[in-house]
Parts: C-alpha cells; structure tokens; sequence
C-alpha cells in the first residue's frame, strides 16, 4: 500500500475529508520550499502537491505561470525539486508527495540522466505520486507500472466534460486518487458551481475506484466545506500562491499555514 492509500484511508476511517494543498516548488523564495511543506503538514495537509516549474505549463492560469516563472528564474528544475523532497523526507517519512507537472521536465531529465532514471531518482527522495498534465492514460499503462514497482502512484485529472469513455480510460491506470478539476478552463478560472460537482462525482465514483479529490476554484473555507460535502478530498493552489506571494522570507510558512488551518477547521466541522 502507498503512502497516499494509507494517508486517504486513514482520513475515510475517520469519516474526515482530506486537505491537499498545491505549492509551486521554489517559490516565493528558492529555499523555502522544505520548511514550507512542514509548516502545511503543521497545519493539516495530508498530501502535498509540489508543482514542478516548467516554461510553457498549458493548464496553469496566470497565477501559477507567475510562481512557475519566478521558481524558474531561481533555477529551479526537477533536480532541485527532487532535492527539496529528499530533505522533506529527513524530519517527514509519513506525509505523501505527489509531483504535478508537465511531460517535458520529466522526458528531458531521463534524456540527460538515463532511460527510466525519473522514475527510480524520484522514489529514492521520496515522492509518492506523479500527475503529469499532458499525459493522455491510454498512453501511460506502461509508465504506471513501472511507478507502481517503485511503489508510488499515477494521479490523472478529470474535467467537466470527460466522457465515461475516458474515466474508463483513466480507472485503468490511476491509482492513489483522480483530480477532479470543477471548472472548465486554467487553474485559478471562473467561480466554483458547487451544484455541479455534487452531479459529477456520482459518475465518477461509477468508473474509478479510488479517492476523488477536488480542486480549481476553492479559495476559502466556505466552499472547501461545500465541496468537501461530497469529494473525498480538497485540493488548494492558486489561493495559497496568492496569499504567499508578496510576503517577505520569514513570514511565508506561517500565512501559508493559518490559511490552511481555517481550510482544515471548515473540513473538520
């Protein structure tokens, strides 16, 4: 069993939903990123989403491409970001980490560094998952397994206009949860429809057999309580990318924090 079915589960024991926060590695400062990812584990994440910088990231709204170009003006790759995970793992063996990014990153570091290199680089420092944006399923049978063998899991997005087709597609080859995207368009788009979520998720749950988790367009407690009604997780990006953005050094972790503090009290109550 992964770290993210026994995190997942242990949440559905306790009948509690689960908190993913999303932060883009590298920013708003190259070093924070490890004391950052505490400070949210502190507050009550159960998964981490470490976004990887990538110069053309399709899917990402402004404000992400924002902090994926500062990250990158750092010189921040998927080098560092495996060495930011591996000292995560020196004080947290417990919390999972799921890597979110784009396929090029990835084939670019196997390029330089060796066929399937990702793969085991990543499981060495301690990475629990894998969403790679523009990684269609029915082409990813063979790269799940070989994450599976080193014991991590291929997270996949569903949208609003994914067919069953598709969710057959992904229930193939997911495991850990699928990310639900509740709104049509980039992160950090439009305003949350909570009604359709609540419609969406029963098809879902149809096809796929792992947890749900929810995430564009939650930005306060109020609708991380509506959709956690339903979803068996919250995912939060743009909101914290925001709320971190402009803060000096020493007071990130701590606005990071409270914010997610009020995110897991609403989930709570």
């Amino acid at each position: 069993m992964s770290r993210i079915e026994t995190a997942l589960g242990a949440r559905k024991a306790q009948k509690r939903k689960a908190l993913i926060p999303f932060v883009t590695a590298g920013f708003p400062y190259a070093d924070i990123t490890p004391e950052l990812m505490h400070g949210m584990v502190d507050a009550g994440a159960d998964v981490i989403e470490l976004g990887v910088p990538f110069s053309d990231p399709s899917a990402d709204g402004p404000v992400i491409q924002k902090a994926g170009d500062r990250a990158l003006s750092f010189g921040i790759g998927l080098v560092q970001v495996l060495a930011m995970v591996k000292t995560f793992r020196e004080r947290n063996a417990t919390t999972p980490v799921v890597l979110m990014g784009y396929a090029n990153p990835v084939e670019r570091y196997d390029q330089k560094h060796g066929a399937g290199r990702f793969v085991a680089d990543a499981s060495a420092a301690g990475v629990d998952g894998v969403l790679i944006v523009d990684y269609p399923p029915e082409e990813c049978e063979e790269f799940a397994a070989e994450l599976r063998a080193h014991g991590m899991d291929l997270i996949f997005l569903l949208a609003p206009t994914s067919t069953d087709e598709r969710m057959e597609q992904v229930a193939r080859v997911a495991s850990g949860y699928v990310y639900y995207v509740s709104l049509k368009g980039v992160t950090g788009a439009g305003t949350l429809d909570v009604g359709q979520v609540e419609a969406m998720l029963p098809r879902i749950r149809a096809h796929v057999n792992v947890p749900v988790g929810v995430g564009f367009g939650i930005r306060d407690a109020e609708t991380a309580k509506a959709i956690g009604r339903t979803a068996d997780a919250v995912v939060i990006g743009s909101k914290i990318i925001q709320l971190i953005e402009n803060e000096p050094h020493e007071k990130v972790v701590a606005v990071a924090s409270n914010f997610l503090r009020s995110i897991r009290k609403a989930l709570d109550a």
